[in-house]
């Protein structure tokens, strides 16, 4: 690999950690990256050397916040765990199913996302509850396992639908989101971290290399964040949402 890679890759993986601690959609800037950089590289490689630096900017940004933010600790667990599990076996199906099955499903929902958002400028403002205890630890439980599954065959928007769930369905603020889905996308890059690694699936000299630079920017971007709190994260989440919209319409309709 030359220098000149290397060095894209590096700001691509900066920047990728910054806008994930932010409102989560880092997986728009660094998987393309990767898949550029690296084109003669089977995608499952790909796929799994980029889960390494994300994890590492994803725990960075989980410390930072829950430096200043008390998580809900049973309901984060009860949503990590089976996060983890769904996440080792989308990567275990990664291989074999193709993305372009994935695409035209994610803009849609992306979309819905984006649209709902945008038209409650309320939402996740702040910190408003639904259900009973029971039932939300019971809901988390079931779309950490779906998201989970999603972001190990998968991956772009993990972040993005975290955040929207947490915010929409459980009735956080943007803020508090943004840090437990932090928490959760460290469960799902371990349990894909786990699948691609048993395969051989994971360049970890490279996935090293890039975490230095996904930590820095993690720790910038989550600093921001509780800077700026909710509002910010929400302006943010909605423009990542847009960018990743963008995206996977592009390579789904037009490339």
């Amino acid at each position: 690999m030359s220098v000149e890679v290397l060095i894209f890759l590096a700001i691509a993986s900066g920047f990728a950690g910054f806008v994930d601690a932010m409102a989560g959609g880092g997986g728009l800037i660094q998987l393309p990256a990767l898949i550029i950089g690296l084109p003669n590289k089977e995608l499952p490689l790909i796929l799994g050397t980029n889960k390494v630096p994300s994890i590492f900017g994803t725990s960075a940004a989980a410390r930072n916040y829950f430096k200043n933010l008390k998580p809900d600790i049973p309901l984060t667990i009860t949503m990590m765990v089976p996060a983890f599990i769904g996440s080792m076996a989308g990567a275990a199906f990664a291989a074999s199913v193709p993305k372009e099955f994935f695409k035209p499903f994610i803009v849609l929902l992306l979309t819905s996302v984006a649209i709902y958002t945008w038209r409650k400028p309320e939402l996740g403002m702040s910190e408003n509850l639904k259900f009973t205890n029971q039932k939300r630890l019971f809901l988390v439980a079931l779309i950490g396992l779906f998201i989970g599954f999603y972001d190990g065959i998968f991956g772009p928007g993990t972040g993005t639908f975290l955040v929207f769930f947490l915010v929409s369905g459980i009735g956080y603020a943007f803020l508090k989101a943004s840090g437990t889905a932090k928490l959760v996308n460290i469960a799902t890059n371990a349990g894909a971290i786990l699948s691609f690694q048993i395969t051989g699936h994971i360049w970890w000299q490279l996935g090293l290399l890039l975490a230095i630079a996904n930590v820095s920017g993690a720790i910038l971007g989550s600093r921001l964040a509780i800077k700026g709190g909710s509002p910010l994260v929400r302006k943010v989440f909605l423009a990542v949402t847009f960018l990743l919209i963008t995206r996977v319409a592009w390579d789904t309709f037009i490339s």
